[in-house]
């Protein structure tokens, strides 16, 4: 990909954009302020059990979940920097429209596009509708169907032929993202809007997907600081309990 302006003209924009949301916070609140330099900047980032790379991730899913617009700005531009494509930053938006819902996702599309215009990238060059999928289990697939058809079809059959054809035949499917990812932005999105019921299915195809165990314990810990420790706190047995099936079988 040709950019026509080089990455560091976006990150430049979100360094503003950065300062400025740091010199309002020391205003408002300097103990806030020291907590972000010292704590979350200076600690939290620079932990080894999640690259940076995947923090990013974590950042930007819980972000769009919650719909925290104010770092939305930096926080793109330092996912890029760290790694992340354009394409799987399109691809981020586009998976979370369905787990944090359109108006979510349409906030982040919004906070993207300037980031994404000042370093040349085109809508021609991301991920379109029309395109090849991945190749689908059809056993891990269909045990999934029946699950969801004994237990949901009699209440909204809508819901289960979407999830089926839509979500799970579908955007699953689609390459701009792969599987550990597009499972790492579920799992985030599920605890940063307070819907542990959902983790289990989806840590557990997170980690028949790749992320390891300690993976998905520092995706927690970095969940703490952008969703609140309360989510946190209510997802934490439940991902144990999925570790520890894990472990005795």
């Amino acid at each position: 990909m040709k950019f026509i302006a080089p990455l560091t003209v976006a990150l430049s924009m979100s360094a503003g954009v950065a300062m400025g949301q740091t010199d309002v916070t020391s205003r408002v609140s300097p103990a806030l302020s020291h907590y972000n330099s010292s704590v979350v900047e200076e600690d939290v980032w620079q932990r080894h059990d999640l690259s940076a790379r995947d923090r990013s991730v974590v950042t930007v899913a819980t972000l769009i979940a919650r719909q925290q617009t104010a770092l939305m700005p930096q926080e793109f531009s330092r996912a890029l920097e760290n790694g992340v494509t354009p394409a799987e930053m399109s691809g981020v938006v586009t998976h979370l429209a369905f787990y944090s819902g359109w108006g979510n996702a349409a906030a982040a599309a919004e906070a993207l596009a300037p980031i994404f215009e000042a370093q040349g990238v085109a809508a021609d060059s991301l991920p379109g509708a029309d395109v090849d999928l991945l190749p689908l289990d059809m056993e891990a697939e269909s045990a999934r169907e029946e699950n969801v058809q004994a237990d949901h079809a009699e209440t909204a059959i809508g819901v289960v032929d979407y999830t089926r054809e839509t979500l799970f035949r579908d955007l699953w499917l689609r390459p701009d993202l792969a599987p550990r990812d597009r499972s790492l932005i579920t799992v985030t999105a599920l605890v940063a809007s307070g819907q542990s019921e959902q983790v289990p299915f989806h840590l557990g195809r997170a980690l028949d997907n790749g992320l390891t165990r300690d993976e998905a314990s520092e995706a927690l810990t970095q969940l703490a600081f952008y969703a609140g420790w309360p989510r946190v706190f209510s997802a934490m047995p439940v991902f144990r309990n999925v570790f520890d099936a894990r472990a005795a079988d």
